[in-house]
This record gives structure tokens, sequence and C-alpha cells, in this order.
């Protein structure tokens, strides 16, 4: 216990993260809140590229000080983080500590009772981005359940929300529960991994609340700027894209391009048909093998130099897209309700409604939904 505890105040010492330099401490840093509590346990890790200690993997981390790593369950996009957005991706083993690995990602979201067999806890860090269509928190609402049934204790290493500035979009409706839709929640809502695993336990979600412990973060507060040190997945490759995620992965259901196979995804926007001085031409490559209108020049939006960052969801984009349109019925696809989280969003914006309107029928909901989360908040 003494060389660990050495240990961890060296590598305290030596920690390079930017975060750190703004007196932040994330859950990962906070080794010595939470190696007592996984000594002498097989454990599990759930997590991918972003769960990085400074600029070691938290998987390297453990092992060097001798923790019983015995698995790694991986989310969408795989354990290094490489996979497209939807592709399958495979169990396998890690080819630098030999660990197997477990998708859950695909047919198996959610662990098996075999896959289960002889951990004792499991280590959730995974650095997610607040918005309800982006599918770590559906793995982490699969990984509570599944821990819960198996007896099986959950630490949640807790990470900043780069989007917890503002909580906005429709309320999930039921009937359009989905992958990219688990609970009654906005699209942006606002909360850090550990809260929302919080509200995931205390608003009874999972039909039996799983032993829960956060390591919270220190000297961290929702309004202050927090910039990624590593891409959370491929095509959100820095803040700017990180910020317009929630109102352009709206497009995601439609025939317009965000920019998938072009050096700035999520960064702009577009399609053949709309006017524009702007274009850009898709391209099949890493981490968007197949994107919207391949090797078609698309006319659009430029979005990188916005002077300001959002603090609401625009729907205005999206608006004026539908009426360049000159084959509405064919605007929208299967995907768009599941990703609003409701049908109401698709037939307002057909029904020529402007963004306050629809945002007017918005807050009803919003207004619960803070009621809510404000039991669960912890900074």
């Amino acid at each position: 216990m003494a060389k660990i505890k050495q240990i961890i105040c060296i590598s305290l010492l030596l920690l390079t993260f930017s975060a750190n330099a703004q007196n932040l401490r994330l859950g990962a840093e906070r080794l010595d809140a939470y190696l007592p509590l996984i000594e002498n346990k097989k454990v599990g890790v759930v997590g991918n590229q972003t769960s990085m200690i400074g600029n070691t993997h938290l998987v390297d981390s453990l092992l060097s000080l001798r923790i019983d790593v015995v698995k790694v369950f991986s989310p969408e996009h795989g354990f290094r983080g490489k996979a497209d957005a939807g592709a399958k991706v495979e169990n396998g083993t890690d080819s630098k500590t030999g660990l197997p690995i477990i998708s859950l990602y695909g047919k198996n979201k959610k662990p098996y009772p075999k896959q289960l067999e002889g951990i004792d806890v499991l280590l959730f860090d995974i650095q997610d981005v607040g918005a309800r269509f982006y599918t770590y928190i559906s793995t982490l609402h699969y990984i509570m359940e599944a821990a819960a049934e198996n007896n099986i204790k959950v630490i949640i290493l807790d990470r900043p929300n780069p989007n917890s500035h503002y909580v906005d979009g429709p309320i999930r409706d039921k009937g359009f529960e989905s992958f990219v839709g688990m609970h009654p929640i906005p699209i942006v809502h606002g909360m850090t991994i550990g809260e929302y695993a919080k509200m995931v336990n205390g608003e009874h979600w999972i039909y039996e609340n799983c032993n829960l412990t956060i390591i919270e973060m220190e000297n961290y507060s929702r309004d202050m700027a927090y910039y990624l040190p590593v891409k959370p997945s491929p095509n959100l490759p820095n803040s700017r894209a990180i910020n317009l995620y929630p109102s352009l992965c709206l497009f995601e259901g439609t025939t317009i391009s965000i920019g998938r196979g072009t050096e700035y995804p999520f960064q702009h926007f577009g399609a053949p048909y709309l006017e524009s001085n702007y274009s850009f031409t898709p391209k099949s490559g890493a981490g968007s093998k197949y994107p919207k209108h391949e090797n078609k020049t698309c006319f659009g939006t430029d979005l990188r130099f916005q002077e300001n960052y959002l603090t609401a969801i625009n729907l205005n984009w999206i608006i004026e897209a539908y009426k360049q349109c000159d084959e509405k019925e064919n605007f929208f696809n299967n995907f768009f309700d599941k990703l609003a989280g409701t049908d109401k969003l698709r037939k307002q914006i057909i029904a020529e409604k402007t963004q306050k309107e629809i945002k007017e029928s918005w807050q009803e909901g919003l207004e619960e939904f803070k009621e809510i989360r404000g039991k669960h908040l912890i900074y």
C-alpha cells in the first residue's frame, strides 16, 4: 500500500493534462479516492480512447499499479475510438495489453452475465458530450442495469460535460425509445456523466438500482470552459464540432450532409441541391467509409468561424434547408424522429412553424425536466 501511495503522488505531480493547469482534477486523476475501492478486486474497465490520466490510458495506469484488470468493455466507435458511427464493432483483444475487449455496440449493447463472470467492480470512464443521442449514456444505462442484476459495483470516474452550459430541446416522448433516446430527457441535458448516472438510479430508469459510487471532480464548476484533449469520437475533432453537434446531428435524419467524409465534420452542412457560394465534397475515409453524398459537391453553410459558441439549439438551419428542398417528401428519413425523440418536431417543420414557435412548445417539458435534474446535480 505504501508503494502504491508513492506511485500515486509521483504520477499526480507529473500529469501534463491541461485541465490540471486550471486546478481541475478529473475523477480519473483522483487515484487516491478510488484505488482503495478496487485493490484486491477483479476489475472490468468500461472505457475508450478518452479514458486517459494525463498522457497515459487508464487501463495502462491501473496495470502499472498492479490492479487486476481482467476485461475491457468498449462502447460505440470501439476501445481505441476509430470505428465509424453506427459501424459494427467486434469483440477482440487489446494489442497493447492482451486484455479481452467486449464490444457494447451492435446486438450486444448490454453485457451478458457470462461476460461479467469473475468481475467484482466495473470502472466506467468515458468522456460524454451532453447530448441525448450521443450513445455513451445509453451504454452507461446498460452497464448499470447489468451490474445491478449481477451484484457488481459500478464506479464512475466523472468528467466535465463540454455542453453543460445549457439545457434545450424536445423531451423524448413515449414510444420513441431507442439507443439514441433511452430516457425522457431533452436533446441537451446539461449534466456530467456522474450526475447522469445518479439520475438513472434516482429516477428508477433501471429495474433495480445499481451499487453506484461516483468519484467526483475537484475544482469543477458547470460554467467553466473545458476543451477536450482527446476526440470523443472520430467525427467530433474539436470544441467547435462538439458545440455544434446537438444542433447539427438532427441533419443526420435528413438528406443534408454535416460534413462526414471531410476535414470538418459537424462544422458545416450542405447538399447538392442547396444554393450557396460555399461548397465541400464528402470523400470516403477513416471514420467515415460511406459518407452521405459521397464524391458529390455539396453547397451549404460554413460554421467553422462563428464568433460565438451556441448556448441553445439552432433550428433555423434545418428549417431553411427544408424550405430549399424541392422534393420535400424525401427530406426526412426514418432516423429523424428517433434523433428528435418525437415526431412533433418533424411535423412542426413541415407545417412551417418558426424556431420561436417550436421552442415555445418545449418549455413546459423543459421546466419539468429541470426540476428532476436539480435533484441529481453534484456541482
